[in-house]
């Protein structure tokens, strides 16, 4: 038996909320627990309902989506927040995620591709729309690097191998099969590494990663 994704909306425009709402039901996986149409409304309702995925606008009056996902990750690091905003700004994207968003998508994405990113969002994937992509790496690579060999030293050799993975995206199988382990070794290795750095978010840890200099040798192949 297949239990349903549960979903709460935060978004100041009601027709937007409705127009999700209404997507939603159409699919028997997901059910639209509650909506709110401001940032503190959203932390409220997440605190009160532990949905499975937040749908999250990030330009809202009062509380601002960026920081209702600060509050929401740090109080309920299972709860999934997955920001759904018109913004293309790379700042943002990358704020975001260091917030603790699993994900960062567009408004004007197709249908199709919102309800499988919810879908991914709740598996504990990370999602970011395409066109963003390109800014997430620039944005990243912009900014300076704070002493990624004494960084390094936090971490065992084979974790520091998963990292240099995670800075290029990849997922949990895709680790696996390059480093020779099997798939539930590399989940452990990747809990362990979040434990160590105090994040929530897989997209967190990339950020990190490529911040501190994984993964560079790799890219430039």
């Amino acid at each position: 038996m297949n239990e349903k994704i549960r979903v709460l909306l935060v978004d100041d425009h009601t027709l937007f909320r409705s127009g999700i709402k209404s997507l939603l039901q159409r699919n028997e996986d997901f059910e639209v627990v509650d909506e709110a149409g401001d940032g503190l409304e959203g932390i409220k309702r997440a605190r009160s309902l532990k949905p499975d995925v937040v749908l999250l606008d990030l330009h809202m009056q009062g509380v601002s989506g960026l920081e209702a996902v600060k509050v929401i990750s740090e109080e309920n690091p299972d709860v999934k927040v997955l920001m759904l905003t018109v913004s293309e700004d790379a700042q943002d994207l990358m704020d975001a995620l260091r917030a603790g968003a699993c994900g960062y998508l567009l408004k004007n994405i197709e249908t199709a591709t919102l309800v499988d990113a919810i879908r991914r969002a709740a598996r504990g994937e990370s999602i970011v729309s395409p066109q963003m992509t390109a800014k997430l790496i620039q944005g990243v690579r912009a900014q300076p690097r704070s002493a990624p060999v004494i960084e390094r030293d936090k971490f065992s050799p084979r974790e520091r191998d998963i990292l240099e993975c995670l800075a290029l995206g990849e997922s949990n199988k895709e680790i696996a099969r390059k480093l020779d382990l099997a798939e539930s070794t590399v989940k452990i290795h990747v809990q362990n590494i979040f434990k160590k750095l105090n994040m929530t978010s897989r997209v967190q840890v990339a950020l990190y990663a490529v911040e501190h200099g994984f993964g560079q040798s790799t890219r430039n192949v």
